[in-house]
């Protein structure tokens, strides 16, 4: 259904992947004018930069159980993703965009919003589908911000994020004892506060206390 309306605007730049045999037979049946731009694959495995090459927009009605893990593929490829537009469950989807400070905001939220300006379009009611899903679904907007780079390291960046939600009821300063804090880190007081109230700006910060043993200047 996707299909019939991209391929009216984007006929010479589009390239369908599904990992379904009978969504590609289908596809290949419908839509023969696309010929080998039709690709039988797991999207999860493939290759993006060889099959899409440099700069891409994925857009899609991702499978509700493997969303997260698109978004971390998507994450492996940012500098060449320059957009994302998506269809998933409508939770995960306003758990994506949440700012700061709300209990849907996690360590996929931070990611994201490091390196995307996301927007929340709309909803699509269960009774659209047949048979219509026990959940409301939700679609939402991903454009690739100017930073190149975080002002950070960022594999400490992930890190922290991840471990700082890894237990979010927890302040700071406990969820983040698997890092070895050094003192002078441990004692700031930004480490009282939860993980959900920090913004991205405050994660890059704390990444480079904790890179630098709390020496970073602000």
């Amino acid at each position: 259904v996707l299909t019939r309306f991209l391929i009216e605007k984007y006929a010479d730049n589009l390239t369908l992947i599904d990992i379904d045999r009978e969504s590609i037979a289908y596809l290949k049946k419908h839509f023969q004018g696309l010929g080998d731009k039709v690709i039988e694959g797991d999207f999860l495995k493939m290759d993006l930069s060889h099959a899409l090459g440099e700069e891409y927009t994925v857009i899609g009605n991702f499978p509700y159980n493997i969303s997260s893990q698109i978004f971390f593929k998507i994450l492996e490829e940012k500098d060449k993703v320059v957009e994302v537009v998506c269809m998933l469950q409508e939770e995960v989807a306003r758990r994506l965009v949440s700012p700061p400070g709300n209990k849907d905001y996690g360590i996929l939220s931070v990611l994201l919003q490091a390196y995307y300006d996301m927007e929340y379009l709309f909803t699509v009611d269960a009774s659209v589908f047949d048979p219509p899903p026990k959940v409301q679904s939700g679609v939402i907007k991903l454009r690739r911000n100017k930073l190149e780079k975080l002002d950070c390291d960022e594999v400490l960046f992930k890190k922290v994020v991840k471990q700082g939600f890894q237990n979010r009821r927890k302040t700071l300063r406990n969820a983040l004892k698997p890092l070895n804090l050094a003192d002078e880190v441990r004692e700031q007081e930004i480490l009282n506060r939860r993980a959900e109230t920090l913004s991205v700006n405050e994660f890059v910060k704390l990444t480079n206390d904790i890179a630098s043993g709390g020496n970073t200047k602000v």
